[in-house]
């Protein structure tokens, strides 16, 4: 019934004229319309597959090429459909997702999710769509071509094995094989074939070796083939810095309209990579599951909003990367990449960029390609930008910072104390942060460079380029990390540690934002605070580029700030989130304690231009207090 039901959906959007959602795109929406579908859909149907609908729409197209040889469609006469009736909301729904497009800045296809994802809708259908099919493999030849199965006409070298869905994996998934490596794709082999000269002279020269002998159809209607097609545009091959662009929705309650941070990105957006790459998790999960199959809106309900698939509560969408990135390999992706390009060769008629490229620049493509998802995407942590969690406007200007910086600075929350588990607890946290360091404080904006969930996301707040208020005197200097919650007696939860120690920094390093020696440092190394918490401070003090620092150590001037106000005079010693502005003359009756994260803002002045206040962030030191001398908001 899965498939039938896919199959309807799709065909709502391919024979109806396109419309505008009168739903909001929302994961729940296409989950909603799932769920109205399978209570139509006889069980007779089920043989109509998803792809059927998916690639019936177009005729051209590389990607459309794909969905027909791999996933075994022809298309569909109109007189052939027969769709089962859908409310007017949701096939205006149908219509606005399940094609991916990106057009004048704008990005079409795609909801958001409740984990504050925006995922593309057309791979992830595709990815359930092979993993109902089962474990499908494509045998390659290097030397014969064919045209689609739209013309009618097979590809005589090639074997489509579908093994019973109960096999353990993917054909593509799992383990590499042991002959296979990235250094292996750019070595030593045969002579080349000659191609166009101005796409030699664009590409590296490379020799190929260990080429590819199959193509797995799940991989190669998800990701392979989109990865493929996208690096062989242009002359820069070695990297594609429009790779995972972000956007905003008009509005997170009511999404309709969703625009790309980068107007020029290529179709390899943030989105897209999220719809495949889920494409990849739960496909590889349906062709392992034996009949009956869960109801796709049960998987899809269980994978986005419920407690994990299989009440697994890893199996989410929040934790896609990590998932991602233990399903496949590069050295695998490398080689599927590869062999999808090879494929598309010999399908005709022939994709225009590939007609004239040898099989070691297509190597060397696949290599860039691989190299560049698994790094800057797989191996990064996923950020929000400002506008998923809603926030307010930068209030002044904000000062750059002269990058790469070589200090990471390690911070709890303190308040709130509560780790947030949860998109939409954590996204009012952010808020509610930033309320008080620009309405309360008075300052320009949420003083960290960055804040990490428990809920597998990182929240951007100063970013990469702007000076941060986190870390007295040093905001300048090192990059602002604070970890949502008290972690005064426990643990952040072991996903926010890996973020914090490993993912983050290697991808700023990677980026160039942050030095390959940088040194990792607690709050209360720089600052007379508690922050980070005892517990986490313990534990920060086993990781690799922690770096020990007496405050005892730090210039005078660099424990307390220059300029004071006498508002000050009452300040309560250990409590940072009571920290007062400053003035220009020390009271002799200034406390010398002092624990909270260094400020951007006096009257005229922006971050980073003269020495910083005290802003609010971390636990209280120093004095005990019964309750907070100033509450912090919670919402």
């Amino acid at each position: 019934m899965a498939q039938g039901v896919l199959w309807i959906l799709l065909g709502l959007l391919l024979w109806s004229d396109p419309g505008t959602a009168s739903l909001p795109l929302l994961m729940d929406s296409v989950i909603q319309a799932l769920a109205e579908l399978e209570q139509k859909v006889p069980a007779a149907n089920a043989s109509h597959t998803a792809s059927a609908w998916l690639l019936s729409a177009s005729n051209s197209g590389p990607h459309n090429r794909l969905y027909h040889f791999l996933l075994g469609v022809q298309s569909l006469d109109a007189a052939e459909l027969d769709p089962y009736p859908l409310s007017p909301e949701l096939q205006g729904l149908t219509k606005a997702v399940v094609q991916h497009d990106v057009r004048e800045g704008r990005e079409y296809g795609v909801v958001l999710a409740p984990d504050g994802s925006t995922v593309a809708v057309e791979p992830l259908l595709a990815g359930l769509e092979a993993g109902l099919q089962g474990c499908k493999v494509i045998n390659l030849p290097l030397d014969s071509t064919a045209a689609s199965r739209e013309a009618g006409v097979t590809f005589p070298d090639v074997v489509a094995i579908a093994p019973d869905v109960k096999a353990t994996s993917s054909p593509g998934l799992g383990d590499a094989s042991p002959d296979v490596t990235t250094a292996d794709i750019g070595a030593n082999s045969p002579d080349a074939t000659t191609g166009c000269p101005d796409v030699q002279a664009s590409l590296p020269d490379a020799k190929a070796k260990s080429p590819p002998t199959m193509v797995d159809s799940l991989l190669a209607v998800t990701l392979a083939g989109n990865l493929g097609l996208t690096f062989l545009q242009g002359p820069q091959t070695q990297s594609h810095p429009d790779l995972g662009t972000e956007g905003c929705w008009d509005q997170l309650s009511a999404p309709r309209t969703f625009t790309l941070l980068d107007p020029k990105s290529s179709l390899l957006t943030m989105a897209f990579l999220n719809g495949a790459l889920d494409g990849v998790i739960l496909g590889d999960y349906l062709s392992r599951t034996p009949e009956p199959r869960p109801s796709l809106s049960h998987l899809l309900s269980q994978y986005y909003y419920g407690a994990g698939v299989a009440r697994d509560p890893g199996f989410r969408s929040n934790f896609r990367r990590q998932n991602g990135a233990a399903l496949t390999s590069a050295p695998i992706l490398a080689q599927q990449v590869w062999g999808t390009l090879v494929l598309l060769q010999r399908l005709e008629p022939v994709h225009s960029q590939l007609q004239c490229i040898s099989q070691e620049q297509l190597a060397q493509v696949a290599a860039n390609a691989t190299k560049e998802f698994t790094e800057a995407f797989l191996g990064c942590p996923a950020i929000h930008p400002r506008c998923r969690w809603g926030a307010a406007p930068y209030q002044g200007r904000p000062t750059p910072l002269q990058l790469p910086l070589g200090f990471l600075y390690v911070h709890h929350t303190y308040v709130p104390a509560p780790p947030c588990t949860d998109f939409a607890r954590c996204a009012a946290n952010m808020r509610s942060m930033q309320r008080y360091h620009q309405d309360t404080r008075g300052w320009e904006d949420i003083g960290y460079s960055f804040v990490v969930g428990s809920d597998g996301y990182v929240y951007e707040g100063r970013g990469w380029h702007w000076v941060g208020a986190h870390t007295l005197g040093h905001n300048s200097r090192g990059f602002g990390v604070a970890i949502v919650g008290n972690y005064t007696a426990a643990l952040p939860t072991e996903a926010a540690l890996r973020t914090v120690r490993d993912t983050l920094p290697s991808c700023a390093v990677r980026a160039g934002f942050l030095r390959p020696d940088y040194a990792l440092l607690g709050h209360r190394q720089l600052v007379r605070t508690d922050c980070p918490g005892d517990a986490l401070f313990h534990l920060l003090r086993t990781w690799p580029h922690f770096t020990a620092v007496s405050l005892r150590s730090l210039p005078y001037t660099a424990r307390r700030p220059s300029v004071y106000t006498s508002s000050t005079r009452s300040l309560p010693p250990a409590c940072n989130r009571c920290a007062r502005t400053a003035s220009a003359r020390p009271p002799a009756s200034l406390p010398h304690v002092f624990s909270g994260n260094p400020g951007p803002a006096f009257a005229g002045h922006s971050a980073g231009n003269i020495p910083d206040p005290v802003t609010s962030a971390c636990a209280a030191s120093a004095q005990p207090q019964t309750q907070p001398a100033c509450p912090f908001p919670s919402s």
